[in-house]
This record gives C-alpha cells, sequence and structure tokens, in this order.
C-alpha cells in the first residue's frame, strides 16, 4: 500500500509576516468610548451654528416661505422627551442588604394593609442648551416702516429746530469757494474742518454765516494736487460721455498731445485723468475752448446755478436770401428771447464782419447760440468758443491741450 503525501503550494517559501497579511475587516477597531453629555452638546451645537451659517448664506436674511429644517418635517409630530427611569426602585431594597426571614419575624397582631410609602421625588436634571435657530436678520427699512404704520404719534413729530439763519456747513462751504459740497462732505467726515478753531466731524453739521471756518493742510495738499486742463476742441468730439459712436474730448489728453508750449510747470500724471469731467459743453459741431477738471470750486464757478462767468464766441452765420440781419433781429437776440418757456439772460451780441457775430453769454443751455440764431432767421455755419472768464483760448492748437497756470483765474 502506498502513501502518498500532499504539500500545500508555497509552503517552501519564507513564512509571510503579518504585515503582508491583507487586512482583516474590523481589525484594528479599538473600543471606542462614548463622549460625554457635555461634549456631546458641544458637537451638536456647533453642528447647528454650522448649519445655521449655511443657512444665511443660501438664503440671505429672509428664508424662503414654507421652508422646514432638514431634521424636522411639518406633518411629524415633535418628539415627546424620554423618561428615564430611576435607577434603584425606592419600595425595594438594594441587593446587598440580606432579606430577612419571614418565619422568623414574631407574629403581631390582626394583619393590616400596608401603608403606601411616598416615592422619593428624584431632582430635575438640566435641560441640555439648546442650539441657535436660524432668524432673520432685523431689516431697518422694514422695522421703520411698520413702526411708522404701528405708532401714531410718528405723525405728531416735529424736525429738530435749527438756530435761525445757520446752514448745512458743506453748503456754507462751498459758498465761500472753499470747496465743493461733495469734497466738504468728505473732509468733515475725515476730521479736516475746523469752525472757529473746532474740529467738527459729524456730517450735517450747521453753522452761522458769521463763524470761521478753516480746513487742515491735508485737505489743502490734496486740493493743490487736482489739475485743470485747457482743450482746443475739434470737430467730431464730444464734451462729456462718448455717446452715437462719438469719443470724448478727454481721450485727447495724453503726453502726445500736451502744447509744448505749456509754461505751467506741471508734468503730466496718470492719476490727472482720475474724476477728469467737462466744466460746460461744446455740441460736436462746435470747436474751442473745453475746460477739464478736478477742482469742484472750479466746476461750480463754471457752471453752477447762480455763475456769472461770461463766454464769449465768434459765430459764422449767412441768411436764406444772403441779406444782411437787421436791427431788429440784432436787438432780439440781445435780449427778448425764450427757450424752453424761459427768458434768456442779457447777451452782448455784435458784429466782427460781415458774416461774423460776437456772442458773449453768462449761462450755457444746450446749443443755445444755435437755437438763438434760428430764431431770428440766422444759420450758423461755425461756432467756436474762444474765452471763459479771464481764461482766453490764445495760440493753444486744435487738438491739444495745456494746464491751467497757477497765475490764472477764471474770475
Amino acid at each position: 500500500m502506498v502513501t502518498i503525501k500532499l504539500k500545500k503550494p508555497g509552503t517552501d517559501a519564507a513564512p509571510r509576516t503579518d504585515a503582508a497579511r491583507p487586512p482583516v475587516r474590523g481589525s484594528g477597531a479599538g473600543v471606542k468610548t462614548r463622549p460625554t453629555l457635555a461634549q456631546a452638546q458641544a458637537q451638536r451645537a456647533e453642528r447647528e451654528a454650522r448649519y445655521q451659517e449655511q443657512l444665511r448664506q443660501r438664503f440671505g436674511d429672509r428664508p424662503p416661505e414654507g421652508f422646514t429644517r432638514r431634521t424636522e418635517s411639518p406633518a411629524q409630530p415633535p418628539r415627546r422627551p424620554q423618561q428615564q427611569p430611576p435607577a434603584t426602585a425606592p419600595d425595594r431594597a438594594p441587593r446587598s442588604a440580606p432579606r430577612a426571614d419571614p418565619r422568623s419575624a414574631p407574629r403581631a397582631g390582626p394583619r393590616t394593609a400596608p401603608t403606601a410609602t411616598p416615592r422619593p421625588q428624584s431632582a430635575p436634571r438640566p435641560s441640555p442648551p439648546q442650539p441657535p435657530r436660524y432668524e432673520p436678520r432685523p431689516n431697518p427699512r422694514q422695522s421703520s416702516r411698520s413702526s411708522r404704520h404701528r405708532d401714531d404719534d410718528d405723525d405728531d413729530r416735529v424736525p429738530p429746530e435749527h438756530a435761525p439763519g445757520s446752514m448745512r456747513l458743506s453748503k456754507r462751504m462751498s459758498e465761500l469757494g472753499i470747496a465743493s459740497r461733495r469734497e466738504a462732505d468728505e473732509w468733515i467726515a475725515k476730521g479736516y474742518v475746523r469752525v472757529d478753531d473746532q474740529i467738527v466731524s459729524e456730517l450735517g453739521s450747521r453753522v452761522q454765516p458769521h463763524q470761521r471756518i478753516t480746513i487742515d493742510a491735508k485737505a489743502k495738499f490734496q486740493q493743490a494736487q487736482r489739475v485743470t486742463v485747457l482743450v482746443n476742441k475739434p470737430v467730431g468730439l464730444v464734451s462729456g460721455q462718448a455717446e452715437d459712436g462719438y469719443e470724448p474730448a478727454v481721450v485727447l489728453v495724453t503726453p502726445a498731445n500736451q502744447w509744448r508750449e505749456d509754461r505751467s510747470g506741471t508734468r503730466f500724471l496718470r492719476e490727472h485723468l482720475k474724476n477728469l469731467v467737462p466744466a460746460g459743453r461744446l455740441d460736436i459741431d462746435s470747436v474751442g475752448l473745453l475746460i477739464l477738471t478736478q477742482d469742484g470750486r472750479i466746476a461750480k464757478q463754471l457752471i453752477g446755478e447762480d455763475s456769472e462767468v461770461e463766454k464769449e464766441y465768434l459765430v459764422r452765420v449767412a441768411t436764406a436770401d444772403r441779406r444782411r440781419l437787421p436791427d431788429s433781429g440784432l436787438a432780439l437776440l440781445r435780449h427778448g428771447l425764450e427757450l424752453d418757456g424761459e427768458a434768456l439772460r442779457p447777451a452782448q451780441v455784435e458784429w466782427v464782419n460781415e458774416d461774423q457775430l460776437r456772442f458773449v453769454l453768462t449761462q450755457g443751455k444746450k446749443r443755445q447760440i444755435r437755437r438763438m440764431c434760428e430764431a431770428v432767421g440766422l444759420q450758423v455755419l461755425g461756432l467756436k468758443r474762444v474765452r471763459i472768464g479771464k481764461v482766453m483760448l490764445g495760440d493753444l492748437p486744435a487738438g491739444q491741450w495745456r494746464y491751467l497756470r497757477a497765475d490764472e483765474s477764471f474770475i
């Protein structure tokens, strides 16, 4: 009888180490320690806070109508807290205490019903802290409106009375030519303005006309950095923002277009193009002097409601019958015309030569000179502005610009 011994494959190889063995499912899982009550409450509060922050990022201050929490459902009633049974029954003796033998106990009188012993009441357990709930933030506009409807006393409130003769500080600074109202509000907020040597930093403050107003050196330095540019605008450019494919005149303000004979001493900087706006309009078909400025004081001088700065124009005109304009028409140009239902201010109008008029105006309505000439039967062939206040166009070539010098002023 032959006995055959079988060997398992791979028995001759070196035994495998534990590191080479494939991991057994569940291996390495030790006993997990359960968190304490305080730790569990802290983790729950942290998860709830993260959830509330996600809700605010998603919905903002107002959650949509019908929104429910992911852990709650309007159809399911809220869960009732489970009452835990007491650890030991009060009517039972502890297990460690030996039980008395009823046979050894002496018999008493007649058996009576046992009296019910009151159950000791356990101390109430403290309720865990509730995590923060998602609540929309109050809207000040809505709260003010709702309070306005709720309280009838709001209609009886009287605005605060101001001292007679007082005015807003920013308006007074604008009247004095210290700064524009917008610029004055910025300086007040930064604490750059003093009234009678006292710093005023509250917007809306009021002053009396006799009070002395001064500004800080920082405000003066900021104001000194603002520039004013004189441009000889050619035909085909608009004064302000681009429109209908036409470029604004500010595109001319480049180092290549600066007039070589500019004697202002100001070096061109890219910061000079920021907030550079036209102070007055000049239509696309007109040429001549156009002012671009960063200084609110100059803008108020030239285009303010009470501005009296003169603007001088040379206008080439013609009549339909090639005859000279009668004196009555010239008198109407000087005074007596209306535009847009408003009487125009008196103007200086005179002949320079046979086909050219000189206009001096103190207001600047849209296409005012062209509309005035049409009213008396004149056709405008060309219009050029040569002066604004005390500043002349001079020899500045068309399409070029220069800085306003420190010794120049419009008034």
